[in-house]
């Protein structure tokens, strides 16, 4: 026979320790809220406040089924018993307690089971747990404060109210801990609620959603409207797929994964819609859904990073509670960890289809971004090398065969006929830098006359332009720098060519373009809004 030894864990330490679980605000009330809708409530209100000495309190009521006061002891239990219903919201039995006591230090939940039945209340308060060293729930009597919020929730019927006291990890410390800051941080903390609340519960509070029950959720009396991140009303679906897996004891179980390619902003014919998209960065990538709540992202699941051409790619992952064990979700519903074989069929041949289709269309509106940015960037170029020119030492250039492009330089090596491209200046005064979209063989740059000056022409289309030009349209004096060098090398070329060299200068512009295309490989994808943005902040400053 085994011996055995009981080691029950040591109740200050564990109920202090489990406020380190890294709940973050919104997905703590979340995680409350899954508890509603798990009880069929209607109605959920979150109200946070603090008054002038900087106390917090938080509430989330709702008019769901309630409980008795054997049934609110078991729930108040850590580890409380599972739910019968295997799809519900609440999953493990530890998200209320540690939800709430990672930000408070008394959680208190008052409760009935319909209208007829008491008020119930309990609560974990931590400074009793630790002071007795004993897992002690208190079991109290409502507030009227308490009493009159619940009753006005449920309408007479079941409801259950969550409150948070003594919060002490929302808010950094303050020196005025009730004082403007501290208002304001609240409020940005009540902001990024709302706007998670929005994403995350949006098929249950779009009521045209039959894909999950209907709930009104308010957050300080504000009703939350449902964000859709992929406007699918707008967005072209590029690829839609119904997978299943074999999982032990439940069969074949399906998943859905469907990719949407975004409108660019320009393309909104409602700006106030395309602000409410949130176009950008940090809302591409996969959006994982269980039982229709989202549960992560959006990120890639660590397949690549986010990169401005991957903006418009949005992509849903949706499926049911049976796959839970198989997808690894996390006590906070909040990560996902796929097998090996699903993250291979993602990253290998579901997403390079639109991946590439949305990079298209990126490409496609930047494309006609830099086109509009490169009209006026080097203006100032032209002007200060016009300035310049009169005291440069430069060879003659005259032209033979405009339309064929010969023309006769005359240089310190004697005379050499050249093959020049020899255009007009597209803009007024451009004529020593020209930007035209594509160069033969992918060159950066080459020397051309324009006009009739002696120019450079720089390939827009061509990488270092892109990842290096592009982030510096708005700068002058960079954008200056770089066509002053370009203009210097074609006029360099010009002045020391001859026959034997002619070749091996076009051969040189064509191994330079080619290494430099190479080394910015690794450089990010321009953004073309951060200037914009950094020119604002700087304005404000």
């Amino acid at each position: 026979m085994v011996e055995t030894v009981k080691v029950p864990p040591d109740p200050s330490r564990m109920i202090e320790g489990l406020r380190d679980t890294g709940y973050e605000f919104p997905t703590a009330i979340a995680d409350i809220i899954d508890n509603s809708i798990a009880a069929k409530a209607t109605l959920v209100e979150v109200n946070v406040s603090m008054d002038y000495k900087g106390n917090i309190e938080v509430t989330i009521c709702d008019n769901g089924c309630g409980m008795d006061w054997e049934t609110l002891v078991a729930g108040m239990q850590y580890g409380s018993p599972q739910r019968p219903d295997p799809s519900s919201l609440g999953k493990f039995g530890l998200g209320m307690k540690t939800a709430s006591t990672a930000f408070c230090r008394v959680l208190s939940v008052v409760t009935r089971s319909s209208g007829r039945a008491p008020l119930v209340k309990a609560s974990w308060d931590l400074n009793h747990v630790v002071q007795v060293h004993d897992w002690e729930l208190l079991k109290g009597t409502p507030t009227s404060a308490e009493r009159e919020l619940l009753e006005r929730v449920s309408q007479g019927g079941p409801g259950t109210l969550v409150v948070w006291q003594q919060v002490d990890r929302l808010l950094k410390s303050y020196y005025a801990p009730g004082g403007t800051f501290a208002q304001r941080a609240l409020e940005k903390q009540i902001g990024e609620l709302k706007e998670h609340l929005a994403m995350v519960y949006q098929r249950f509070l779009d009521p045209t959603d039959n894909r999950a029950g209907s709930i009104e959720i308010r957050v300080n009396a504000e009703r939350i409207a449902p964000w859709d991140p992929f406007c699918e009303d707008l967005s072209e679906l590029v690829a839609d797929e119904e997978m299943e897996v074999e999982i032990d004891g439940k069969g074949r179980v399906p998943f859905r994964v469907r990719a949407f390619v975004l409108p660019r902003k320009e393309e909104f014919v409602d700006p106030e819609r395309a602000t409410r998209a949130r176009v950008g960065n940090q809302m591409q990538g996969v959006y994982v859904y269980r039982e229709q709540r989202l549960i992560h992202g959006p990120d890639w699941l660590g397949m690549f990073s986010k990169e401005p051409h991957g903006s418009l790619l949005r992509v849903e992952f949706s499926f049911d509670h049976r796959l839970d064990e198989a997808f690894h979700i996390d006590i906070k519903k909040s990560k996902i960890l796929l097998n090996e074989d699903l993250y291979n069929w993602l990253d290998t041949t579901f997403l390079p289809a639109p991946r590439r289709a949305a990079d298209e269309r990126y490409r496609k509106g930047q494309k006609r971004q830099i086109e509009d940015l490169a009209k006026s960037a080097h203006d100032a170029s032209n002007r200060s090398i016009l300035a310049a020119e009169p005291k440069l030492d430069l060879p003659n250039v005259s032209v033979v065969d405009s339309r064929k492009g010969d023309v006769l330089v005359e240089n310190k090596q004697g005379q050499v006929h050249m093959k020049l491209d020899v255009t007009g200046a597209l803009r007024p005064g451009e004529v020593f830098v020209q930007p035209v979209d594509g160069l033969p063989e992918g060159i950066l740059w080459r020397p051309a006359i324009i006009g009739t000056h002696r120019g450079v022409q720089i390939n827009t289309a061509q990488p270092y332009y892109h990842k290096v030009y592009v982030p510096n349209l708005r700068y002058g004096v960079t954008v200056q720098g770089i066509d002053s060098l370009l203009w210097a090398l074609g006029m360099a070329e010009l002045s020391t060519v001859n026959e034997a060299t002619k070749r091996h200068f076009a051969e040189m512009r064509y191994e330079v373009s080619k290494l430099l295309r190479e080394l910015v490989e690794a450089l990010p994808e321009p953004n073309l809004e951060a200037p914009a943005e950094q020119e604002a902040a700087g304005e404000s400053k």
